[in-house]
């Protein structure tokens, strides 16, 4: 037996004891009473104990071991090189240690609560390898092993696997019979205010949230067009829509990409015209974007309900980062948005800015805002009201989306749903 595989099966043995005495508890609860209400992982997600990594040639492994089975898929991206591994929430319960040390390809791996109902291991590697068939066992004590193969391969194999987005689709939920995957990308379309909430009012008694309304239909429609998408609306109707309640939808519903449409009026300014594109930040890129957040943050106010911090708290380092790394997306996305807008509707002064939006809270879906224009502004109004200019604009916005997901890999998430029906839960209006 090779020193590096005699190591990993003591560590394999310790862990399996470790199990054993806590299936013993969990099996038992009354032991110590009522279970105490839990604040962190859902009461029912599995435990792991352990993530041990054993290398052998070209391929390292990294075994998981937990409490009851879980069903795990995992993808890899590029720059930097990384592999993802998706999981049900997950109780991590390791050592300190764990993650930090570099096996073979492995160069380290985080963990953490990547969404609610949802944990992710994120995996630096050391080069580029793509991850086999992922797979499952359970031992004699009733523990469940999942093992995790990374192989090294070329730079192009690695490069296609991560344009594909997920290399290992056989690991995920087969569909139910008679029900097909859509695994096409989720995109939630938000329709500003709503409701008792009507936005901004244009000097000829036009309401913003029937202009944006008006607009995200259009939008929705040249989307559900081109076949390549889904699409869900976080309301379908003249309803109010708490900002919390946007960001839900949107998370809930595990979307691929948030956009909120908007209209602005500066009544004291006449003259300011063109579209902005704001993106999610703590800290405004100018006076005139965090006021403009300040007022749209108040929409809550304006309909009657609590504005909590809901999505925006960062729940641990895993979230922070994902946020992050969510925020370069939205960047990235709102750089298209601007090169496709900008040939067919006047743009402000900066047209990308970022300010402190709650709408744009979501730490795990690449969000952005546009303002069409302003309200207050003559030839801004007149082109909101335009069915061709309605058109042009609403074209631009669908190809930078075919930009968006062309140049990334994004998560498949099987739906049987019609997403429309499933993320726009009908609010009660107050």
């Amino acid at each position: 037996m090779q020193p590096r595989a005699r190591t990993f099966r003591l560590g394999l043995l310790r862990s399996l004891a470790l199990t054993g005495s806590l299936l013993a508890l969990v099996a038992s609860p009354l032991l110590s009473g009522p279970a105490p209400a839990q604040d962190g992982p859902a009461r029912n997600a599995a435990v792991a104990i352990a993530a041990d990594l054993a290398s052998q040639g070209g391929t390292t492994k990294l075994v998981l071991t937990l409490s009851k089975p879980v069903e795990a898929r995992a993808f890899v991206m590029e720059r930097p090189d990384r592999a993802v591994i998706d999981l049900p929430e997950v109780n991590f319960q390791l050592g300190p240690e764990a993650g930090r040390k570099r096996d073979g390809v492995v160069a380290s791996f985080r963990y953490g609560l990547f969404a609610p109902g949802r944990s992710r291991i994120v995996v630096d590697l050391a080069g580029p390898a793509v991850v086999e068939g992922i797979e499952t066992a359970t031992t004699r004590a009733g523990a469940t092993l999942v093992t995790i193969p990374f192989r090294r391969v070329e730079r192009d194999a690695f490069r296609k696997a991560s344009v594909a987005g997920d290399p290992n689709p056989s690991a995920a939920k087969a569909p139910a019979p008679g029900e097909a995957a859509d695994t096409r990308p989720l995109i939630v379309v938000d329709a500003g205010h709503g409701g008792i909430d009507p936005g901004a009012i244009a000097a000829t008694g036009v309401y913003e949230k029937d202009i944006v309304f008006g607009f995200a239909q259009a939008l929705v429609q040249r989307l559900e067009a081109t076949g390549r998408y889904r699409i869900a609306m976080t309301r379908d109707r003249d309803v109010f829509v708490a900002l919390s309640e946007r960001v839900r939808i949107a998370r809930e519903a595990k979307a691929d990409l948030f956009v909120s449409i908007h209209a602005d009026s500066i009544s004291s300014a006449p003259q300011v015209k063109g579209a902005t594109i704001y993106t999610g930040s703590e800290k405004a890129t100018d006076g005139e974007s965090a006021r403009l957040a300040e007022r749209e943050n108040k929409a809550d106010a304006a309909g009657g309900s609590d504005a909590g911090e809901g999505a925006s708290d960062v729940a641990d380092i895993l979230q922070e980062l994902t946020l992050r790394e969510t925020r370069g997306f939205s960047a990235g996305f709102a750089g298209k948005l601007m090169g496709q807008l900008s040939p067919v509707m006047e743009m402000s002064t900066k047209p990308h800015r970022e300010a402190g939006f709650r709408v744009l809270r979501s730490p795990d879906v690449p969000s952005v805002l546009v303002e069409l224009g302003y309200l207050s502004s003559k030839s801004d109004l007149e082109k909101l009201l335009s069915e061709e200019w309605r058109t042009k604009v609403t074209g631009a916005m669908a190809k930078a989306i075919d930009l968006f997901f062309a140049g990334r890999a994004t998560l498949s998430r099987p739906t049987a749903a019609s997403p429309r029906k499933a993320a726009s839960i009908a609010p009660v209006s107050p």
